[in-house]
C-alpha cells in the first residue's frame, strides 16, 4: 500500500497486532538539510520489517532516532501505542530497544563477557562486579544465539564473524523487545549470513519485533514479514512483503523525476587519460578495470559496501592495492601515496571534508595553497603575495563566498568547504579529479554550482571520477556509469541506457 505522509491519524497497527514500537509523522533537521518529513513506521512482535531506500534516504537517521541519539523535531515515539520519547540512549534501552550495528564498537583487550556487559554488568551484595554471574549470563546469551565461545576469551582473540555474534549477545543483553539490524551481514560469509538468518527466525520466535536494513534484495525476501520503503526523508509506501514485487520496490525507492536543473553538456571526449586494469585489494574491491578520457565525466553508482570509495581511496594512494596497474596518457605509473597519485596528475576531493578535505581551522587561502607550497616558494620561504594570488583565483573561479580569504574554512557553508577543497585540487593542474559525493550535505545554490563548475572542467578537457549516491546527479551529469556491487564492477553503462531502475537493478544484484 503506499502511504501519504501528512496524515494526522496515529499508524495503524495491522490486524490483531499492536505495533511494539512506531514512529508517528515523524520529522528531523539539520541545519539547511530535512533528513526526514513527517515519516511513520510501526515494529511488530515476532515480525521483521525491512527498511528500504538509497543512500540518503533517511535510514540511519530514523535508527539514530529509535536509540535515542537524535531527537526529533517534529511527530511522536510510540511505545505500546504511547508516546514515549527516548531523550537519551539509555531511555531507549530502558525501553527494550537495542541496535546491531555494521560497525559495533567492541574492546580487543577485553573478555568476551566483559564486551556483552560492558556498562550494565551484574553487581554483588558490596556494589562490585559480580564476575561469576556475569561469565554465566554470557555463556546463557551465546548459546540462545548458537555461539560457541567461551565468555572468558579475549576478544582479540576472535575472528570477524566470532566478534559479530559477540556484538550481537550484546545487543540482546538488556533483554530486548525491538532489535534493529543495521546491515547485520556486511561483513559476513555465506555461511555465516545462513547462521544470521536462523538467530533472526530464533528472535522472532521469542516475540522480538525486528527492524531488518538492507540493500540486498534476496536478504529482504528471504527473512522480511513487512516492508517500509523511505525515499528522500520520506515515507513512500509500506506493507507486507507478500504483496511486493522486486520491481514494486524499486519503483518506490527511486520513482522520481530528476528535481534539479543540470547543465546542458555537449560532451566532447578525447583521447584517454587513465586507465586502471585488474586493481584488487584484499577485502574491499576486486579485478577493477576501466579507460577515462579526457573531457568526460564518468560516475560510479552503488549502494553501501560496494567499495567506490576504498577503490577511490587506493587510487589516490592512501591504501596500497593487492593488484593491478595504472597508466595515465598511455605511460604506466606507481602510486604508492597520494604525493604520487597528485604528481601524477590525479587529485581527490574526499566524501568526508571535514576530516579528510579542510583544515577547519586554517583559513581559506591557506587551505586552497596547501598541495601548491612548492610552486610559491623560494629556499623554504614563501612567496606572500603568490599565495594570496593563487588562492584568490580558484576562490573566484568557484564563485566562493566568504567574507575574505582569511575567513576559516569551519566558519563556511557545507557547500563553500566543498568549493575550497576543489579549489585547493584545481590549483595544482590535474589531469584527473576525483570527485566523491561532491555534493553531500550541501544546499541547492551550492550543489547547482558544483555541477555548473563540473560541467566547465570538463569542456576545458579535465577528465572527471564522480562517485554519487544521488541517482538524479549521477544520471544528469554522468556521460557514462560503472555501478559497483560487493567490490566488483556489475555494468558499466553508457548515456543512453542510463535509468533509474536500471541503476538500482545492477546496484542491488536483481
Amino acid at each position: 500500500m503506499l502511504t501519504q505522509p501528512g496524515s494526522n491519524a496515529p499508524p495503524k497497527d495491522m490486524p490483531g497486532e499492536p505495533a511494539v514500537l512506531a514512529l508517528h509523522e515523524v520529522t528531523k533537521t539539520f541545519p539547511g538539510v530535512k533528513a526526514l518529513s513527517e515519516v511513520s513506521l510501526s515494529l511488530y512482535p515476532g515480525k521483521v520489517t525491512a527498511l528500504i531506500g538509497e543512500n540518503g534516504a533517511g535510514k540511519s537517521t530514523v535508527v539514530k532516532i529509535l536509540t535515542g541519539i537524535y531527537q526529533p523535531n517534529g511527530g511522536n515515539i510510540l511505545v505500546d501505542g504511547k508516546p514515549t520519547p527516548f531523550p537519551v540512549p539509555q531511555a531507549a534501552a530502558n525501553n527494550g530497544v537495542t541496535a546491531i550495528h555494521q560497525e559495533t564498537v567492541l574492546f580487543d583487550e577485553l573478555s568476551v563477557a566483559e564486551n556483552i556487559f560492558l556498562g550494565h554488568a551484574p553487581h554483588n551484595a558490596l556494589g562490585l562486579i559480580d564476575l561469576k554471574t556475569m561469565t554465566e549470563k554470557a555463556r546463557a546469551l551465546l548459546e540462545s544465539i548458537g555461539a560457541n565461545i567461551d565468555p572468558d576469551h579475549k576478544l582479540k582473540d576472535l575472528g570477524i564473524a566470532n566478534k559479530h555474534l559477540v556484538a550481537i549477545a550484546r545487543a540482546l543483553s538488556i533483554d530486548a523487545r525491538v532489535v534493529i539490524m543495521d546491515e547485520p551481514t556486511a561483513a559476513l560469509s555465506h555461511k555465516e549470513i545462513e547462521e544470521l538468518y536462523d538467530l533472526v527466525e530464533s528472535l522472532k520466535a521469542q516475540g522480538k519485533a525486528i527492524l531488518f536494513i538492507s540493500h540486498k534484495f534476496d536478504e529482504i525476501f528471504r527473512i522480511a514479514d513487512n516492508y517500509t520503503v523511505f525515499r528522500d526523508g520520506q515515507l513512500i509506501g509500506d506493507g507486507a512483503i507478500a504483496d511486493v514485487s522486486e520491481a514494486d520496490l524499486v519503483k518506490m525507492m527511486v520513482g522520481r523525476d530528476v528535481s534539479q536543473i543540470f547543465p546542458e553538456r555537449t560532451p566532447n571526449v578525447g583521447d584517454a587519460v587513465l586507465s586502471v586494469q585488474g586493481y584488487a585489494h584484499p577485502t574491499e574491491f576486486d579485478d577493477i578495470s576501466f579507460t577515462l578520457r579526457k573531457g568526460e565525466i564518468l560516475g560510479f553508482y552503488g549502494l553501501v559496501g560496494a567499495g567506490r570509495s576504498e577503490f577511490m581511496q587506493s587510487l589516490f594512494g592512501i591504501t596500497r592495492p593487492s593488484a593491478g596497474a595504472v597508466e595515465i596518457d598511455g605511460t604506466p605509473v606507481e602510486i604508492k601515496s597520494p604525493a604520487d597519485a597528485v604528481n601524477n596528475g590525479i587529485v581527490y576531493v574526499p566524501e568526508d571534508r571535514g576530516k579528510q578535505g579542510a583544515v577547519l581551522d586554517l583559513p581559506i587561502f591557506q587551505n586552497i595553497t596547501l598541495p601548491s607550497l612548492g610552486r610559491i616558494s623560494n629556499n623554504g620561504f614563501l612567496r606572500l603575495a603568490e599565495e594570496f594570488k593563487l588562492a584568490r583565483e580558484y576562490a573566484e573561479r568557484l564563485d566562493l563566498r566568504a567574507a575574505s580569504l582569511d575567513t576559516h574554512v569551519g566558519n563556511l557553508s557545507g557547500g563553500n568547504q566543498q568549493k575550497v577543497v576543489i579549489a585547493k585540487w584545481l590549483a595544482t593542474h590535474p589531469k584527473v579529479i576525483i570527485l566523491d559525493e561532491p555534493t553531500k550535505g550541501v544546499d541547492i545554490g551550492s550543489k547547482a554550482a558544483v555541477h555548473d563548475f563540473m560541467a566547465e572542467l570538463a569542456a576545458q578537457g579535465l577528465a572527471i571520477v564522480m562517485v554519487s549516491s544521488e541517482i538524479p546527479e549521477v544520471l544528469g551529469m554522468s556521460d557514462r556509469v560503472i555501478v559497483m556491487r560487493e567490490g566488483r564492477i556489475v555494468a558499466e553503462l553508457a548515456d543512453h541506457e542510463l535509468e533509474p531502475e536500471t541503476l538500482v537493478r545492477h546496484a542491488a544484484g536483481i
